[in-house]
């Protein structure tokens, strides 16, 4: 057990310093990495080998992300396999808590940011630069809006501008890594 003096107020473990989580909580991650890395891992194997341009088989788009997919579905299986020694199939759901449902509502908020930035933003003639400016800016500002923090909800005008300039640093240093030092062409 932590003790609640030792961890400092503004840690993450803080809320949640003797909260264990539940073996069908776990579970239920597991399924969802396990299907994420299946997704990854299939739409790896369906990527364009470039056959036809010759390419070295250790070079071909598709390696690293298939390679991802597949470690995501090991570690979720992992994951599962723990989480059902520890009785996830048999032990009653817990009660979900303010702070388990506080976290599930910014999940869910991050993966609709994450959907619109990959379905509506990137690849339909926005350049990535500029999609990613937009999707950093966005994400930055939605989340401070949503914490717990009085002084951090406030937007001014200084909040803006440092959002805008880390979503502008981190998408032009993005695109610039992989223009310049992966050869990699983005949208």
């Amino acid at each position: 057990m932590t003790d609640p003096a030792l961890v400092p107020e503004h840690s993450v473990a803080a809320g949640i310093a003797d909260e264990a989580m539940p073996p069908r909580s776990d579970f239920k991650d597991a399924i969802g990495w396990i299907a994420l890395g299946l997704a990854v891992l299939v739409g790896s194997i369906t990527m364009d080998r470039l056959e036809q341009q010759n390419i070295n088989p250790v070079t071909v788009p598709g390696l690293l992300p298939g390679l991802l997919g597949l470690a995501m579905v090991l570690l979720g299986a992992v994951l599962g396999l723990r989480s059902w020694r520890r009785g996830a199939l048999h032990a009653p759901a817990a009660p979900a808590t303010a702070h388990a449902r506080e976290e599930r509502k910014r999940v869910w908020i991050a993966v609709a940011l994450c959907t619109g930035y990959g379905v509506v933003l990137v690849g339909h003639g926005i350049p990535f630069w500029l999609a990613s400016t937009a999707y950093v800016t966005a994400t930055i500002l939605v989340f401070r809006r949503m914490s717990p923090d009085p002084a951090e909800r406030s937007l001014g005008a200084r909040a803006w501008l440092q959002a805008l300039a880390i979503g502008a640093i981190a998408s032009v240093t993005t695109w610039l890594v992989f223009e310049r030092v992966f050869l990699v062409r983005l949208p």
